[in-house]
């Protein structure tokens, strides 16, 4: 099974000129395009996907939330700072917009215990990584297994024994695609299913929008990233392979 996931973050890089400043709003309607811009590839493969938005965000964009729950898609939860307080008061209003319960959310280092997060509603954690270019040298074996804790799931992160590197936003980037393919295939011989996900934020035109980012994640952003996306779930309906939200397969 091959869980498809985005996060839907704003882009946070700076300008590549100090004078030219982006403002938050303006980086909400670049997130909203990006989105926009995965969502017809989805669809246009007839694939559905798991969206994890950044509790900050997420109120701001409830036309967006709209559109992603009615195509038939997961919504759930990304937290990057945000207290307890504020996710459960967010994760309140976004239930009672869409009328459907958020299961899941996914967060960095652990920043809150499944007690807790359990103790404002979710189902299932997905926690993930730092993704960077010392990737490589990072810790190359995890278990594939979704473990049950006291009522949660939580979902680790996929890792290619073809391979030994992880399906992060970072790896999906930078790897030829036939490559890609190759990683995928080998993992679900060896494990029951593949979580990938990627950053809204790799959708958008950098030169466009004078983004000041490293080199390393210079490459196959904005149309090149949606052409990798489309090229992928072209090689999945071809090879008849099976897709699931989160919420589906877990439950």
């Amino acid at each position: 099974m091959i869980l498809l996931t985005f996060n839907i973050v704003n882009f946070e890089a700076g300008t590549k000129n100090s004078s030219i400043v982006i403002s938050d709003d303006e980086r909400l309607k670049i997130t909203e395009g990006n989105t926009k811009a995965i969502l017809k590839i989805l669809d246009l493969h007839d694939i559905k996907a798991s969206f994890f938005v950044e509790i900050s965000i997420a109120e701001k964009l409830q036309n967006l939330l709209k559109a992603i729950s009615a195509q038939g898609h997961e919504i759930a939860f990304y937290n990057k700072d945000s207290s307890l307080e504020k996710i459960d008061q967010v994760k309140k209003s976004i239930e009672e917009f869409l009328e459907k319960q958020i299961k899941g959310i996914r967060q960095k280092d652990n920043q809150f215990s499944l007690e807790e997060l359990k103790s404002i509603g979710f189902n299932y954690i997905s926690n993930i990584d730092h993704a960077d270019i010392l990737f490589p040298f990072k810790r190359l074996k995890r278990t594939s297994e979704i473990i049950e804790d006291n009522g949660l799931s939580i979902v680790p992160e996929s890792i290619s024994p073809y391979s030994q590197l992880p399906y992060n936003d970072f790896v999906f980037q930078i790897l030829p695609m036939q490559y890609y393919q190759n990683m995928v295939f080998e993992t679900l011989k060896n494990d029951d299913f593949v979580l990938i996900y990627l950053e809204s934020w790799q959708f958008t035109d950098i030169n466009t929008y004078k983004f000041k980012v490293p080199f390393y994640r210079k490459f196959y952003l904005g149309k090149k990233m949606e052409d990798k996306l489309e090229a992928l779930l072209s090689w999945v309906n071809e090879k008849e392979l099976a897709t699931s939200r989160m919420k589906d397969y877990i439950f």
